[in-house]
């Protein structure tokens, strides 16, 4: 009987029941949910059996081997044989189930047949058929947007650091490294080039829809990404309004799959070396050259090695304490490294609930030595460990709730100054005037601390006493926490969905010092007969045998954000249409702002849409927008509306398509145009543009009073004027396209763009100074413009069950160029050439370097020079506008810009039987680069912002092999007429100093063997695989001193070379 008693009853027990499953579920995920998954079957049927033969083949006809044939819900089952057949035991109402990886599981039923041929489909992964795109997934059909895609087994390479990975993987990603050390080795990358000379230039980045750092996607692991995209375009990007005009990457990580729990475990252990160190000359060639550079500019200068010193340093005898000749390279830097990862992964569930569990640690250490000097070890030790949780709980059929958990720690030790100071300290440190350290002498016998070299004043680097004299421990933490709920709405209408999103950020980085201020000493007295020396003390007021402590910066930081969304998906007859509305809003705090505006809470919200049309699967149209509000505007200014639209067409659907779909069978059309926003035009610490800065204890405003002038008192200065006018910079992003399938194994994608940028802010620089202002005046006035190409091809073709290939490629041309920039009339004052307008925004400007001077006489009859005195055998520039000087009015664009115009990657991949190999190169062109001769001219002490140190640069054996000389004058040596002090003449920007940046190298090779089906899963395991790899293997570059994709930076630490061996295993 129904009453109203009877019906709360039965509702507490359903609640009460859900609430057990979901709670015992959450706390114990993998019993209880593989045991609600797999123990439904309670009973099964006995049947009377027969022997049943089947013949297991792949779509294209081929047999496939090692498949694996059971009942369903049975234990055991059979293997297929090399030619697909199997024998087995079944009764008259089994179902037969086929496994086979890469292929998709077929049900069987017997239903009275005893053979049967049975074909296996490719399995194609969910994200094969959809696109993710912004804040949803697409069908890849009516995707319009130009997107491009990365299967995350393609980003798995031997390194801690993702980043390191992108270069070359996606048609319009730029990308290029500029330092192989532990945490700081992170990849610079732009989408489609840069577009403009404001503040912020790189992309915008989302985690699972949270707003991430490159630092975070540093640390994401290959292993757990489901799937990674690039929005290149305004119609994929414009739902993001004032964050996307940069271009966005998408990074979803995966969730559970119902279904018992599948574990996965990938061990690896690699070994990195430098992919080329700088050659150094002997120290022989080093006094000598040495003693040349004082003579060749001054002939009654005083050398530095007088003969006896080479000789005794020559001689085989010779006592290296005395007459050192230090390799600074080789006593400071290992050749290798090792370096370890392991990643662990259990996904699973039941109906109710899924869940995916992931966890990766990994240690990369550093090339610096270790020789027990001190009880503890200063080289790099970077450990990180990543924890990824998620669970899926179906609370209803209709209901749907989503909690996910991502921790990432950092614990690092190294050298207090780090390792990209020590490599430059090694370059700027003499190899004959001391050793790193000396053997006791009688007198020092016993005592507490190393005794390191140095000569007179210790004020000369000694880059090993640097490096051992103390370590740095640092921590970083970032903890990331979501719950999203998903209602279904189809009671009300079908298709439609909502959903809520909560995410929160916690991160907080410190570090801290302890070092010893190092003894130095010198040889103060030699006794050659006995081969014994004193040693002199040279600071032993300052020396210390203790460790000291500091403290560096420290950073904690927060962010909230909250998202509301409503999803309409909908097919009525030949008509798809879907409708996409988006609350967001976000707020971030500093807890250690050091000033009142970076204390103040950071917040922007918006709302975002998108309307998107389909007619048979042919025609195809969309509608997005963003609008989006920022607190750095006035009220005028504060909110900005960024529409887009686009249109394709899908020509291989359409009826007169048909007769050749079997050669191209796809071909769609599209194009796309709108605008997007960017209002990261300044610095955390240059916010609110609409409101005044004032400096109240300004120094340089002080007043001095008192009847003995002896009282001060600071003034008040302006840092900047307000200007309520300023606002976002905007993009206009146009693009066409086409994406074309041939013979089903054929995928290409090609899309011309266009972007033009303005109201980029800028300072106004050439206000008179007659109206008294003391800032900068900056306001929108700086209009860019860019243009380009990018190519995507994808092949992929199975011969047979034992051999498949693939083979992959893209290309990228990006240009961009000044429109609108804040410069004088150059052209009124006849100098054309020095305006910006018209030319790449990282192109670079410098004189032209014709030869080196021959002699007096070729000084007498060129331009006179205003750089200082110079000499034959110094640099010769042109003169641009023929007025008898050299002067900034002949400085002229020269080489290409500093940011790659080419970017490029292709590879192949080959798999036989159960062997696999791939390889892939990548590499860019197009760019430019300084040679900062300034840091690499020997002998010399060039600025440094590393300390207080005297530096002595080391030669280069470059240098040595090729300079100008009073013997060879050769007008196109590499390094010209040789000096101790820093020539102003020769250290100018011209394109003697300028170098090709192109290169080509093999990014990766891997060999990998899966082991057979059949003999695994005798150890219950569904997969073990053993491989070998490496990166960075093979460079091709004009450019030979250093690695060339570090650019102008290649006294730092090198970029890596890594050959890693791992296994994965599955069960």
């Amino acid at each position: 009987m129904f009453t109203m008693t009877n019906f709360a009853k039965r509702g507490r027990l359903s609640i009460s029941w859900r609430a057990c499953i979901l709670l015992v579920g959450l706390c114990c995920p993998f019993p209880v949910v593989s045991s609600y998954a797999t123990d439904s079957i309670t009973e099964i049927q006995q049947n009377k059996t027969k022997k049943f033969r089947g013949n297991v083949l792949d779509e294209a006809g081929a047999p496939v081997a090692g498949a694996t044939v059971q009942i369903q819900g049975k234990a055991g089952g059979v293997i297929t044989d090399i030619d697909g057949n199997f024998t087995i035991e079944v009764g008259e109402s089994d179902v037969l189930q086929i496994t086979f990886i890469g292929l998709e599981t077929q049900l069987v039923p017997v239903r009275g047949k005893a053979s049967m041929k049975i074909v296996m489909k490719e399995l194609r992964d969910e994200l094969e058929e959809v696109t993710v795109v912004a804040f949803a997934k697409q069908k890849k059909e009516s995707v319009i947007g130009s997107i491009q895609t990365v299967k995350p087994a393609e980003l798995k390479t031997p390194s801690s650091n993702l980043t390191t990975s992108l270069a070359g993987r996606m048609a319009g990603v730029i990308a290029y490294q500029r330092s192989g050390e532990p945490g700081k080795d992170n990849a610079n990358f732009f989408i489609r080039g840069v577009t403009t000379f404001g503040y912020k230039k790189d992309p915008l980045i989302l985690l699972d829809n949270v707003e991430v750092s490159s630092d975070d996607l540093a640390r994401v692991q290959p292993d757990d990404i489901a799937s990674f995209s690039v929005l290149k375009d305004a119609t994929s990007t414009a739902l993001y309004g004032a964050r996307g005009a940069n271009g966005v990457i998408l990074v979803t990580t995966k969730e559970g799959k119902e279904g018992k729990a599948q574990v996965s475990v990938r061990v690896e252990n690699s070994f990195s070396a430098p992919t080329k160190m700088i050659d150094i000359a002997d120290p022989i060639s080093y006094m000598r050259l040495n003693n040349e550079a004082v003579l060749t500019r001054d002939p009654q200068g005083v050398i530095p090695y007088p003969e006896s010193k080479i000789a005794n340093t020559m001689a085989p005898n010779r006592n290296p304490y005395v007459y050192p000749t230090v390799d600074w390279m080789k006593e400071m830097f290992k050749d290798y490294t090792v370096n370890q990862r392991v990643n662990f992964n259990v996904r699973g569930g039941g109906s109710v609930a899924t869940y995916y569990l992931a966890g990766t640690f990994s240690n990369d250490t550093g090339l610096l030595k270790n020789d027990g000097l001190n009880n503890f070890n200063s080289n790099i030790s970077l450990k990180k460990y990543n924890i990824l949780s998620t669970f899926n709980i179906h609370l209803t059929k209709t209901t749907e709730v989503k909690v996910r958990f991502q921790a990432d720690f950092d614990d690092y030790r190294g050298p207090v100054d780090g390792g990209n100071i020590l490599f430059d300290h090694a370059i700027h440190a003499s190899p004959v005037d001391f050793p790193k350290y000396y053997l006791p002498d009688l007198q020092n016998q016993g005592v507490g601390h190393p005794l390191f070299g140095n000569v007179e004043g210790a004020n000369h680097i000694n880059p090993y006493a640097i490096m051992t004299s103390g370590y740095k421990d640092y921590s970083r933490t970032n903890i990331s926490a979501q719950a999203e709920i998903e209602q279904n709405l189809d009671f009300i209408t079908e298709g439609l969905t909502v959903q809520g999103h909560f995410s929160t950020v916690r991160r907080s980085y410190f570090d801290v010092s302890r070092s010893y201020t190092p003894y130095y000493y010198k040889i103060g007295f030699y006794d050659k007969e006995s081969d014994n020396y004193v040693l002199q003390a040279l600071n032993p007021d300052s020396g210390t045998e203790y460790l000291g402590y500091s403290e560096g910066p420290k950073d904690v930081y927060t962010q909230i954000y909250m998202q509301a969304k409503a999803n309409y998906v909908r097919k009525f007859g030949l008509h798809d249409v879907g409708a996409l509305l988006v609350y967001q809003r976000k707020e971030e705090l500093l807890g250690n702002a050091g000033s009142v505006i970076k204390s103040l809470p950071k917040r922007n919200q918006g709302i975002s849409g998108r309307m998107s049309y389909g007619y048979d699967s042919r025609y195809f149209a969309e509608f997005n927008f963003g609008y989006n509000g920022s607190e750095r505007f006035a009220q005028n200014e504060r909110y900005g509306f960024f529409p887009s639209i686009g249109g394709a067409w899908m020509l291989s659907n359409e009826a007169f398509w048909r007769p050749i779909e079997k050669v191209a069978n796809k071909l769609k059309l599209k194009v796309t145009y709108g605008l997007v926003g960017n209002d990261a035009i300044g610095s955390d610490s240059d916010r609110f543009f609409y409101l005044s800065n004032m400096n109240m204890n300004s120094s340089g405003r002080g007043q001095v009073f008192g009847t003995n002038w002896g009282n001060y008192k600071d003034g008040i200065s302006t840092v900047r004027y307000p200007n309520e006018f300023i606002t976002w910079e905007v993009a206009k992003k146009l693009n066409i396209g086409f994406e074309l399938g041939l013979f089903n194994s054929l995928d290409v994608q090609f899309d011309y763009f266009r972007e033009d940028r303005s109201k980029i802010l800028m300072d106004r620089s050439f206000i008179p100074t007659t109206m008294g202002l003391e800032a900068s005046v900056r306001a929108n006035v700086g209009e860019a413009a860019s243009h380009g190409v990018d190519l995507s091809v994808n092949y992929n073709h199975w011969f047979n069950n034992k051999i498949w290939l693939q083979g992959y490629g893209n290309f990228t041309y990006a240009t961009s160029e000044f429109k609108v920039a804040d410069e004088p009339d150059y052209a009124a004052a006849g100098l054309p050439w020095r305006s910006r307008v018209g030319y790449s925004l990282s192109q670079q400007w410098g004189y032209i370097a014709e030869r080196l001077f021959v002699d007096e006489a070729d000084i007498a009859n060129s331009p006179v020079q205003s750089f200082g005195t110079y000499l034959p055998g110094d640099i010769k520039y042109k003169d641009i506008n023929k007025d008898g000087k050299i002067s900034d009015a002949d400085l002229v664009p020269i080489g290409y810009p500093t940011t790659p115009e080419i970017t490029y990657g292709f590879g192949l991949s080959m798999g036989f039987k159960n062997w696999d190999i791939s390889c892939f190169f990548q590499g860019s062109a197009r760019s430019s680069f300084f040679i900062d001769s300034e840091q690499i001219a020997p002998f010399n002490n060039p600025p440094s912002t590393t300390g207080s140190y005297t530096r002595k640069t080391a030669l280069f054996q470059a240098i040595a092999d090729s300079y100008w000389s009073e013997e060879h004058r050769d007008i196109y040596a590499f390094w010209p007429r040789l000096s101790t002090e820093s020539i102003k003449n020769n250290t100018q920007v011209s394109t003697w100093w300028m170098r090709d940046g192109s290169f080509m190298r093999l990014k990766s090779l891997e060999l990998g063997y899966s082991f057979p089906q059949q003999m695994i899963k005798k150890i219950h395991l569904t997969k073990l695989r053993l491989y070998a790899n490496g990166t960075n293997l093979l460079t091709f570059s004009k450019f030979k001193l250093w690695d060339p994709e570090m650019g102008g930076l290649g006294v730092g630490y090198p970029n890596q070379r890594v050959i890693n061996l791992g296994i994965q295993v599955d069960f």
